[in-house]
């Protein structure tokens, strides 16, 4: 496979790997397979994707590619701009259904490489249920970027809901952290960050729970370590 960042050695692919795998482990250890930690060599080496800046993901045992990867992966090849715009003939802004189109052009003289996506009630996490038209515009994006970089991989974005509805509850009230603490460079707690999108989107807390939890690969939020309770805020912040 090319080199599609332009350079050999990018970014010190053994260290990148060496990371990846160790975040990989510590963050989905009933995931992580052989079969896995292969898929992630390959992408370690070829595209520079790190897990530790959340462009991949370990669904099911399978490897996803993020919209923030994408992007990344993009400004790295100096990606010349992006075209999006609604295929208004088959939105229905009434029931929540959204069809983008999206074209990447990667350098002046690029026709453009095309991508759809759509986005309705039925096929979105509960998490962001209500911003259909937004998830349906990232799609696009996404599939048109791994269209025009050549990623074989599905970006986590356009799977479906695999977060399942929780029964209404109480907000657990817990007690702040190690992964909540204020940081050394005085930014806001990640757990104000996180309270803060949550009210900011209106999001249902009991669901950003679980699916903190099941990105972090942890009962609880409270047993993840920073590191991987900011990967997950800085992502929920992008998608939502």
């Amino acid at each position: 496979m090319p080199d599609l960042l332009g350079c050999s050695g990018h970014r010190g692919s053994k260290a990148l790997l060496r990371e990846n795998v160790r975040l990989a482990k510590a963050q989905w250890p009933s995931e992580v397979e052989s079969r896995a930690l292969s898929a992630l060599r390959k992408l370690s080496n070829d595209l520079d994707l790190s897990v530790a800046l959340g462009d991949i993901l370990l669904l099911d045992g399978k490897w996803y590619v993020t919209g923030a990867g994408l992007l990344r992966l993009a400004k790295a090849n100096r990606c010349r701009g992006i075209r999006t715009s609604p295929i208004v003939n088959l939105c229905d802004p009434a029931t929540g259904r959204w069809v983008f189109k999206a074209t990447v052009y990667k350098s002046l003289k690029s026709k453009g490489f095309v991508g759809y996506g759509d986005a309705d009630p039925s096929n979105v996490s509960p998490v962001v249920r209500g911003a259909e038209m937004r998830v349906a515009e990232t799609r696009a994006v996404n599939r048109a970027l791994r269209k025009a970089y050549g990623i074989g991989l599905c970006s986590v974005e356009e799977v479906g809901s695999y977060s399942s509805p929780s029964e209404p509850n109480q907000v657990e009230e817990t007690r702040p952290t190690a992964a909540a603490t204020v940081s050394g460079n005085g930014q806001p707690r990640l757990r104000d960050r996180l309270c803060q999108l949550i009210r900011q989107h209106e999001l249902d807390p009991s669901l950003v729970k679980r699916y903190a939890a099941d990105f972090c690969g942890t009962e609880t939020l409270r047993g993840a370590s920073r590191d991987l309770v900011e990967t997950f805020v800085n992502n929920l912040a992008d998608w939502a």
